[in-house]
């Protein structure tokens, strides 16, 4: 869409040409024709949809535009990787990346040119998309227009426009738009390639035409019939919309799947139904490892001599698909040697299947009290419980997704060949943000692990692992568990025990028999104490991961351990649990070792490996009345 102005005649070889100035130009950046119309005018946007590759040029008639930078198959168009709003104008559908724009045969004069920018291909919602940055300059006419431009950033989020305007003076009859990525921002989030600048319509206007600007004037013709067969269509829509909702809410079907996994952005590899097939010997009862609340897991080997565990969904879950959905965004942005390691996923045959690195002695729960435990020698304690700290430590601080993970206990600490740590179980992981002090939400997590101020108040922290991590390191010290001392409604009795045994001096009596006086004495005082410290009562006095580490390999001093009483003299127990989430189970009066309920399992290594049999789990979403401690 152009206005023209004045025509010039030049003649530097005696004949006439006649040379047309336009006065104003709308690009559609990468998309088609469009017409943006409002209640009295229209505006043309011109198509600007032809493919480019790395360092070419092409020249309209009146703007030509350049590729400035190689991208991975030549894609220098891109339309959104989510739904845009609906009110966005058709420009946002598609922006161009890596570029310069040039308009030629311009009228001399000063212009307004607006930039129209917005972020398609990053989303706030989704957490390994969302820590995409694209950080780019913006030349006009040679000068430094904006320095180091964050679309995200400027217009306070994903997916929402953000104009940019400038007045720029034209005297040579060229006006120059230049894009240019300076080597920062992400490169590999959420893909390669995604980060180079990118622009979604421009607009330039001579500062004699006003607001109006090659608008068009609109005519109103008012069409009764039209309104109505409209009106009835888009009831009719509408009803038949509602109607398949209805009928497919709680199908998994493998589209909605795929674009889930999509909608992540993820970097993990896709395997094909086939191949998992024949990994699991077609999924052979022989090879199944357990069965868990979202359906059954099989241990499998790859063409490549590779042992994996293949998690597959079960059918019926639908909550379980979007908790499965949240697990592979979490851990396929993570990489530490002590947590599970997720090789890659499936969506074939209306399934999803997740595909982990196997772990040949199971889990922690069994290994300590297992019927045939692998053995635990006091060097081998030590190395899992700094191990699960040093997990921990990554997930709170360490990793660019910091996360509380909400359920550490024994079963969900896995041991590889040698006896290493790995924490499993993300599906019960909430983004931990830094602006927020703490994370106010339902109880889902394991009775017997669950800090207090989790249990009573929904008050989520780092402190809450920290308090999980000292359950866990007493039972690897003392080889007893948490939640097995029959006949009890006591779920911190070993830490109750413990507490009692500081207090008249015999502390280290608490020492697992099995290791028959041999361990190193210094290392298990450590332990202990940094097992009371952690389990406080109260979350300010735990110590942070990173200082748990470096109290257990003796690095620093380990803070005084208090008694604790106000927690420790009465029971702990969480007796009236006030109903479920609208996929769990109906309300129960209590909750105790006697008294196995499970409302709704959560993604778990007990998916994995079998779950130990007399473990406690509250997996459903669910309130608590407040009970005294």
């Amino acid at each position: 869409m152009m206005d023209r102005g004045s025509v010039s005649n030049t003649s530097d070889d005696g004949d006439n040409r006649s040379i047309v100035d336009q006065r104003s130009l709308h690009i559609n950046c990468g998309g088609d024709k469009v017409v943006i119309t409002n209640s009295s005018h229209k505006i043309t946007y011109q198509a600007d949809n032809n493919e480019t590759k790395a360092a070419t040029n092409q020249h309209f008639e009146n703007w030509g535009v350049s590729s400035t930078g190689y991208l991975s198959n030549d894609i220098y168009i891109i339309t959104p990787t989510f739904a845009l709003p609906e009110n966005s104008p058709a420009f946002y559908k598609s922006a161009r990346q890596s570029l310069v724009y040039y308009a030629f045969c311009l009228e001399n004069g000063a212009y307004n040119v607006k930039l129209h920018f917005m972020e398609i291909q990053f989303s706030n919602e989704e957490p390994y998309s969302r820590l995409g940055r694209r950080i780019f300059d913006i030349y006009l006419q040679g000068e430094l227009f904006k320095r180091d431009f964050n679309i995200k950033e400027e217009a306070n989020g994903t997916r929402k426009p953000i104009l940019k305007e400038a007045n720029v003076n034209v005297a040579n009859h060229l006006l120059e738009i230049r894009l240019y990525w300076a080597g920062k921002g992400t490169t590999l989030i959420p893909q390669r390639w995604n980060y180079g600048p990118i622009i979604s319509a421009i607009s330039l206007c001579h500062s004699s035409l006003g607001p109006g600007c090659g608008a068009e004037k609109t005519i109103h013709r008012t069409n009764y019939l039209l309104i109505f067969g409209i009106t009835g269509a888009l009831l009719a829509v509408m009803l038949l919309a509602l109607g398949l909702y209805a009928q497919k809410r709680c199908r998994g079907d493998k589209n909605t799947r795929e674009r889930d996994l999509r909608a992540q952005g993820l970097q993990t590899v896709c395997f094909t139904w086939r191949q998992l097939q024949a990994a699991t010997n077609n999924f052979d009862e022989a090879k199944k490892l357990g069965e868990g609340g979202f359906g059954s897991v099989f241990k499998g080997e790859l063409s490549d001599g590779t042992i994996i565990a293949v998690k597959q969904l079960s059918a019926k879950s639908c909550q379980g698909n979007r908790e499965f959905v949240n697990e592979i965004g979490m851990i396929s942005g993570l990489n530490h040697p002590n947590l599970v390691k997720l090789y890659g996923c499936c969506v074939e045959k209306n399934q999803l299947l997740l595909v982990y690195e196997y772990m040949e002695n199971n889990s922690l729960a069994l290994a300590l009290n297992g019927e045939s435990a692998p053995n635990l020698d006091w060097a081998v304690r030590q190395r899992i419980c700094v191990g699960i700290a040093r997990g921990l430590e990554f997930l709170h601080e360490g990793s660019m997704i910091r996360m509380v993970h909400r359920d550490i206990k024994t079963t969900n600490v896995l041991l590889d060949a040698d006896l290493n740590a790995k924490i499993s179980d993300f599906g019960l992981a909430r983004l931990h943000e830094e602006e927020h002090t703490h994370i106010s939400t339902k109880i889902a997590g394991t009775i017997g692990y669950m800090a207090p101020e989790y249990a009573l108040y929904g008050e989520l922290t780092e402190k809450a692992d920290v308090f999980s991590f000292g359950v866990v390191a007493m039972e690897i010290v003392s080889g007893k568990s948490n939640t097995k001392q029959k006949g009890s409604a006591d779920h911190v009795w070993l830490i109750k025990w413990a507490r009692k045994l500081q207090q008249t001096g015999d502390i280290m009596d608490i020492i697992d028999p099995v290791l028959e006086g041999d361990f190193n004495r210094k290392e298990a005082e450590r332990m202990i104490k940094v097992s009371l410290v952690c389990t406080n009562s109260s979350p300010l006095l735990r110590p942070t991961m990173s200082e748990v580490v470096q109290m257990l390999e003796g690095e620093i001093e380990i803070t005084q351990v208090l008694s604790d009483p106000g927690l420790y003299e009465h029971n702990f127990s969480i007796s009236k649990p006030r109903g479920t989430d609208t996929h769990g189970s109906s309300s129960t009066s209590g909750l105790t070792d006697q008294t196995e309920t499970t409302m709704k399992s959560s993604v778990s290594s007990t998916d994995l490996y079998p779950l130990y049999p007399e473990s406690m789990i509250l997996n459903s979403t669910v309130d608590f009345s407040s009970s005294a401690f």
